[in-house]
This record gives C-alpha cells, structure tokens and sequence, in this order.
C-alpha cells in the first residue's frame, strides 16, 4: 500500500518539459535551465511533499534568478572600501579596458617577435617596463601574489627545504588562506623566530643553518601592531643574509609604486623599489591592489634569480594569459608617465570631501519627493584589499531611512538593480558611500533609488488597501 501511495506521490510531479513551458522565454542558455528545473523536482522528490503546481514554477524561477545574479557583472561599489576583494578588487583603468577589448577580440603577438616573424617570448615588453619601474634588474609575473610566493619558495627549497619566518609575519589572508600553510604545501618546513610580538635580528641569526633555503619576510598588510613589538628592518635582514649566504625575500602584498603620504594617507606603505634598495634579493606583491591593475603576482629582483623562477617547470602552470598582460602593461605604462589620475584606485582616493558633499548636494535634491528620508553622512572609507589597516580617508555618505519597508529590503531590492548597487547598513539606516561611486555612475543610482521607492510605495499602498 505505502509503495502504491509513493508511486501516485512521484507521479504527481509535472514533467520538466511543462515546468519549462511554463516558463517563457529567458535570457540563459536552455542547458543550464534544464539541469536546474531537474534539481529543483529531485529536491521536492526527496522530501516526499509536493507542493501546487505554481509553486514549483515559483521555486524554480527563484532559483533561475539566483543563477542569473552570480554570473559576473559589473556593481556599484558604495561601501567605501577602495580595494574590495569580494567586488574584484581596483577597477581596472579606462585605458586598459580599451586595450582588453581589441586584444580580447582578435589574435595578437603573444608570442610573435614581430620584426623577425619567429616566436617571441611571452611578457617581454611588460616585463622590461616592471624592471624598470620598480628599479629592478628584472621582473616576471604570474597569476597572484599567493603564486608568486609558491614559486619562489617551491625553487629555493629543492635541495634545502628550511623557511625562516617570524612568528609575527604568519599572516592569514583573505579566504581562511595561510602564509604558514602555503609555504608548506609548496614543499617548506617552516622555522619560526621570535615571539608574536618581538622578532630580533638575533633571533633570526640563530636560525639559520645547513637547511636553510631562504630568509622570507611577510608586510603586514592587513593587520597592525603596537606597543611591546619589535622587528628587523629589511636593511638589517638583508645584511644578515648576504653574510649568511642565503637569499632573502620578502613579500609586499599591496603593491604600492610610491610613497602613500603623496595620495593623502596617513601611513606609508613599503614599495618594491625601497625594498630592493633594502637589498632585498626578490619582492613579490599584487597586481590588483594599490597597483591598480589586473590580477596578478608580480615578481621582481635579481636578474639570474628571476631567469632561474622562469625556468621552473611550474612557472608554465602559473603564467598569464594574454588578458592580463594587455591590462597589465596599459597600468604599467600609466605609472611610468605618472599619471596617477586615470588608475581608478588610486584617483578615487584622492577626490576632496567637498566634491563628494557636492555631489551628495546635488543628488539629495534630485531625489526629493520620495517616500524615503535622505540625509547627508560623514563617514571614513577604507583602502580595503589587505592594505593599510591603520588608514581611513574621511568620506561622504547618503543615508537612507524608507518610509515603507525595512532598510534591510530597501539594501536587497537596491542589490537586485540593474547594475547591483553596494552599500552598507549603519545606524539604522542604509548607506552609501560617495568616494567609491565613480561620478558617472551617479545618474544610475539616482534612478535604481526612483525604482525602488516607486516600487515599495505602491506595494505599501496595496498592503494598505488590503488590511482596509
């Protein structure tokens, strides 16, 4: 009988061929439709209860929604972190978003020497101008910084498998990733020195031995300490490294090409090219940080150093392609002419609070007659990305507070707009921060706002007319 009864119950399940009919057209290819449509029947198949035959469609098309929001697009970043990693990081320069999409569209010289029509060597141009830039004597790139650090300690522990690190630089990273743990899975063994707090050049001096591969020292990026702490310069490290014989990297994280101060922060920031000067053997540091540019872990330093990485087998597995190379060199060439303007993280930073209160100005009037308060905030944007955790930029908001409706479900349908507009919830009100939001994309903001509002109204008026 309960075999009999199952049996009705699976037959009650409508076919995925009505499920679809029902659906009408959308903008998804048929394939990924299908599979979810199955998904969706296999789950209300193991549950054993079978909803009405519209509230199958309605699980499905929200299902179909939630696919079509996680394809990547482009958002409005109102959040006030500069460098947002679950945003993608810096925004890429105009300029380089030229040059992607006519490299992207059509072949290119990748690995063409054009004046000899033999094959070239992939990054040879980007490479030259890194060195140049970071006053190196060469340079290379691979995919990020994690790479970057992967490599070079994959090549210097073949033969000697020993990393000396202070306990203070075993820094964790975005994604639950650890330094310490990806120095293992590359092949080392690590050696600590020192204490969370207290790390001396001592400390580091008894360390070093038969094993010994490298001296690695890690910035602390996007974390601080204070008080009872201590550390050796890279000048110290370096020094003790030569006389130890044994290379001495360090990893820069951020990716800074000039003094921060110059950009209004408070803290300076380590550049490759100070740290070099240091007499530090390799830097590593990220592509899409402060830099400004794609994804990518740059590597600069000595030249035989570098021509041993490029050598390593794995160097292939982690090289770029010709995406980031085309966007890489375009903000390699900005910072060599200096024109910091048009490297969108770092001009963002750099826009005085009285345009960004004007701007606010300007948009509170044209948003006036909504069922929404809007009011003027003061606020402290962030760098973001694992940089600078000491540093804030005083910022502008606007706040909103809606008539009908939570704050939480004016923030999701604002999520749900055409762009996706970012901000946060503070004080009761939900927020958005101007010194993240690109002038241009002002207009945009003004209308998703006229949506959501209209939208909330007439949904308040309907409930009301309800309840009458």
């Amino acid at each position: 009988m309960h075999d009999k009864v199952k049996s009705r119950s699976r037959r009650a399940i409508p076919a995925v061929s009505k499920i679809l009919d029902s659906l009408g057209q959308i903008d998804l290819p048929r394939p990924l439709i299908v599979d979810l449509v199955r998904q969706e029947l296999a789950q209300i198949r193991r549950q054993g209860h079978i909803p009405a035959f519209a509230t199958i469609v309605d699980l499905v098309c929200a299902s179909i929604e939630k696919l079509r929001a996680s394809r990547i697009q482009p958002v409005i970043n109102g959040t006030g972190i500069v460098v947002h990693t679950n945003l993608g990081r810096s925004p890429l320069p105009q300029g380089a978003g030229e040059v992607l999409r006519n490299v992207a569209s059509s072949y290119n010289n990748l690995e063409l020497d054009l004046t000899t029509g033999e094959r070239g060597t992939r990054g040879l141009y980007l490479e030259r101008a890194l060195a140049i830039l970071c006053q190196a004597e060469a340079a290379t790139v691979v995919n990020n910084c994690a790479a970057a650090l992967v490599l070079v300690v994959r090549h210097f522990t073949q033969k000697k498998n020993q990393v000396v690190i202070s306990r203070g630089e075993l820094v964790q990273i975005g994604g639950g990733f650890r330094i310490g743990e990806i120095l293992e899975a590359s092949g080392a063994k690590l050696r600590e020195v020192g204490a969370t707090n207290k790390t001396t050049l001592a400390d580091y001096a008894r360390a070093i031995g038969k094993q010994t591969a490298l001296i690695l020292k890690v910035h602390r990026s996007n974390f601080f300490m204070s008080g009872f702490v201590e550390s050796p310069s890279t000048t110290e490290l370096s020094a003790l490294a030569r006389k130890k014989r044994v290379p001495f990297v360090e990893d820069l994280g951020s990716g800074a090409m000039s003094a921060t101060e110059q950009i209004g922060l408070h803290h300076h920031e380590p550049t490759p090219t100070e740290a070099l000067n240091d007499g530090t053997d390799l830097v590593c540091f990220s592509g899409d940080k402060l830099f400004g540019g794609p994804q990518a872990g740059i590597i600069v330093g000595r030249n035989r150093l570098i021509a041993a990485l490029k050598s390593e087998p794995l160097f292939r597995t982690l090289r770029c392609d010709k995406l980031v190379f085309a966007a890489l060199q375009t903000t390699v060439d900005l910072h060599l002419n200096q024109v910091m303007s048009e490297i969108p993280a770092l001009a963002l930073l750099q826009i005085p609070k009285d345009e960004l209160r004007a701007r606010a100005a300007a948009m509170v009037t044209r948003l006036q007659g909504l069922p929404v308060k809007i009011t003027i905030g003061s606020a402290t944007a962030k760098i973001g990305g694992g940089t600078l955790p000491k540093s804030i930029v005083p910022s502008i908001t606007l706040d909103f507070l809606p008539e009908n409706g939570s704050v939480q479900d004016f923030a999701r349908v604002l999520r749900q707009s055409v762009p996706p507009i970012i901000g946060y919830i503070g004080n009761g009100r939900f927020r958005l921060d101007l010194r993240t939001i690109f002038s241009h994309q002002d207009d945009l903001v003004i209308d998703a706002i006229r949506t959501v509002c209209t939208k909330s109204h007439h949904k308040g008026h309907e409930e009301h007319e309800d309840g009458i």
